[in-house]
């Protein structure tokens, strides 16, 4: 697997990321900085990306259409296609192949590359997804007074492969990838509340408690992220995870698939309270 080996200096992590606009954020992405995007840029939605050929991207839309708690679609870039909708918009800023933190690149399904510009990696065929993604409603969560233990901890959020399957599409299928966040048993309920205004980003929880009803073996093993963070009396809460279509590559092996880095996310110009319902 390929790493960037550039000399340039990397900008540093500003005082308070969360106070950034999703423009300034981009930038220091694109300049180089490469960490988790957990807390950053409150009040605007933070995305998923996948990238795959356009032979694909039925098959890929279906996929999402027939799996939306993990796969929540915000936006399709067409072909070759590298800004518009809830990236740069109108404006015009924003590139989709240099403004997340960190790529992966896969090929058949091996992971070939992971690296902060995927422009040398980038095909004009290929469509973009941009789904949904659950650091979105962090910020309502600490707003309703619930922990986010990650944020605290300056982690990555922990996300596991689960034991259940997603519903095929064509050539493509896979497990469901969740998240988890530990939550105090008396603000359970707050954050299932939370969450589930927002059904554009994952919307509630798909469980709460027991790992082993959804085959996880080893809490502090998660497939992708960091090692969770778990106080006394907290509860481990699952949501889908827009990871999910990295796992149906993985399987699926199609042949070429540019996503990003689990955690390093696209920071959209869309705001949260857009995707809110009632």
């Amino acid at each position: 697997m390929s790493t960037s080996t550039s000399t340039h200096q990397a900008p540093s992590l500003p005082e308070d990321p969360a106070a950034l606009s999703p423009m300034a954020a981009r930038r220091l992405f694109a300049d180089g900085l490469t960490v988790p995007t957990s807390g950053w840029c409150a009040g605007y939605a933070q995305a998923n990306v996948i990238a795959v050929p356009k032979v694909l991207a039925f098959d890929m839309l279906l996929f999402a259409q027939r799996n939306p708690k993990p796969c929540p679609v915000l936006e399709v870039l067409d072909a070759g296609e590298v800004r518009g909708g809830v990236l740069g918009g109108a404006s015009g800023t924003g590139d989709i192949r240099t403004d997340v933190p960190l790529y992966r690149v896969y090929e058949r399904g091996e992971l070939v590359a992971e690296v902060p510009d995927a422009r040398a990696h980038w095909r004009e065929d290929l469509v973009t997804f941009l789904v949904g993604c659950s650091f979105t409603f962090e910020h309502p969560l600490l707003e309703a007074g619930v922990p986010v233990r990650h944020i605290d901890a300056g982690r990555n959020v922990p996300m596991y492969v689960t034991s259940r399957r997603c519903r095929s599409a064509g050539a493509l299928g896979g497990p469901l990838v969740v998240s988890m966040r530990a939550i105090p048993a008396d603000q359970v309920a707050d954050a299932v509340r939370v969450s589930s205004r927002y059904p554009a980003v994952h919307g509630a929880p798909v469980h709460v408690g027991d790992p082993g009803a959804l085959g996880i073996a080893d809490l502090d093993a998660p497939e992708f992220g960091d090692p969770p963070v778990v106080e006394p009396g907290d509860v481990p809460v699952f949501w889908a995870c827009g990871v999910t279509p990295q796992a149906m590559v993985m399987e699926s092996r199609p042949e070429i698939a540019i996503t990003h880095a689990p955690g390093h996310m696209l920071v959209t110009d869309a705001r949260d309270s857009g995707y809110a319902v009632p």
